[in-house]
């Protein structure tokens, strides 16, 4: 297959590269800046993109738009993190709808922050959106790729929880407080962490890829959420290291930034469950935390 992928050089889109490719598949990465062999410019403030790259690619994985725990959220990192994800999405979504041959299918990038602060709330693709500002920015998000739609083209929006990683994203900035015995809970640590390990969203993208009868929002979240305070537990024992350390609930800074953000990234709870990807016939590699840490951690 030929797959257009923006967002390459970010964690998930690195790993997912690297595994099409091993497995022989043509990937065009879709970037901002450079003149890579192989890849298409595009500048979504600008509103230009590529379109003749575009003909004739079989699928589109959409991972680009601004990190959300890249620094506090200001004013302005707050219209960055929206807007790069809005137009970002419309453009492409446009681009594609407009192309003599389009692709069959176009999995757009989104997260489980579209379900808010729920509590103990089960979690699925039909629960209603959340009405805190990351819910709000992903109802735009995945709003965004509506001409592609109305195109017909097959768009599956993945809802991705914390994906866990040795190397990259929240759990590797975790990890050194951790090896130094410094791992703690957030507020009482009853708050439900959906998380996904970097393995399971890999395959997860493309099994949304490869499968005809997916569409609309699917969850990227393994079967076996657990509480923050069970999380760090985990964690802990897997580096044979302490955790009897709480961040309290009015702490307004933490390694993740200040403000909202910690509350956001820490203290909301998401009991998230992965029904259309199991529905649909997916399999989880990494089911339980145990078995994630295991794999993450390289822990024989």
């Amino acid at each position: 297959m030929d797959i257009a992928i923006t967002g390459s050089s970010g964690l998930i889109g690195q790993a997912l590269t690297t595994s099409l490719r091993t497995d022989g598949h043509h990937v065009i990465p879709i970037v901002r800046s450079g003149t890579g062999t192989g890849s298409l410019r595009w500048d979504p403030e600008a509103g230009t993109i590529d379109a003749a790259g575009l003909e004739g690619v079989d699928g589109v994985v959409h991972l680009a738009g601004e990190g959300i725990a890249s620094g506090p959220w200001s004013d302005a990192q707050r219209d960055r993190i929206r807007t790069s994800r809005e137009r970002g999405t419309q453009l492409l979504a446009t681009t594609l709808a407009g192309l003599d041959r389009p692709p069959s299918v176009l999995v757009s990038g989104s997260a489980i922050g579209y379900y808010g602060d729920r509590g103990d709330e089960v979690l699925t693709e039909g629960s209603r959106p959340g009405d805190d500002f990351l819910a709000d920015v992903c109802v735009a998000w995945e709003g965004s790729t509506a001409p592609a739609e109305a195109a017909g083209i097959r768009t599956v929006h993945i809802r991705t929880g914390i994906v866990l990683d040795a190397h990259g994203g929240a759990l590797a900035k975790q990890l050194p407080a951790f090896k130094l015995g410094l791992g703690a809970k957030a507020g009482d640590g009853r708050q439900w962490m959906s998380w996904i390990t970097l393995h399971d969203e890999v395959r997860a993208i493309r099994f949304a890829l490869e499968e005809p009868g997916l569409a609309g929002a699917v969850n990227l979240a393994a079967p076996g959420p657990v509480t923050n305070a069970a999380f760090t537990d985990a964690v802990g024992d897997a580096l044979h290291r302490p955790t009897f350390l709480t961040i309290p609930r009015f702490a307004r800074k933490a390694p993740f930034g200040i403000g909202p953000l910690v509350e956001s990234l820490l203290l909301v709870s998401q009991r998230v469950e992965p029904a259309a990807l199991q529905a649909a016939g997916f399999a989880f590699d990494h089911p339980d935390l145990g078995t994630a840490l295991d794999a993450v951690l390289a822990r024989r």
